[in-house]
């Protein structure tokens, strides 16, 4: 899934819409449960760029991607010291151009998780509120 910058921006200003509407008490509600839950974009893409076995996807709670990106690695580490040391170069080298585009878009892909996380949380208030 190609992720837009611009289609990122208009669903978190749609949620901030939306809470705005809320009762104060509500909103502080939603606030306090966003605030414990959000990640941080600087931290996934430090995850990303310092250790590309997918250490940045295990952020997110992305745990199958990260135990696919982390056996690959190191299936690819493994291989170095092996006969097959070109595979384990090509490997590495592979899960290294594909978490590129992670790093490059870690911005979008940390707010677009951000956004899911509070959609989720703005659903669950809203239901927690009716009568």
């Amino acid at each position: 899934m190609m992720l837009s910058a611009a289609e990122v921006n208009e669903e978190e200003e749609r949620i901030r819409q939306r809470v705005r509407q809320l009762p104060d008490d509500k909103r502080f509600v939603f606030f306090q449960r966003t605030e414990q839950q959000l990640k941080d974009p600087d931290t996934y893409a430090t995850l990303n760029y310092l250790f590309v076995a997918g250490l940045h996807h295990f952020y997110l709670g992305n745990w199958v991607r990260g135990l696919i990106n982390l056996s690959v690695f190191l299936a690819g580490l493994i291989m170095l010291f092996t006969p097959l040391f070109v595979l384990g170069i090509l490997l590495i080298l592979a899960i290294s151009v594909v978490e590129l585009f992670a790093l490059l878009k870690s911005q979008v892909i940390v707010q677009a998780y951000n956004n899911a996380v509070m959609n989720r949380i703005y659903q669950e208030v809203v239901r927690d509120c009716k009568p």
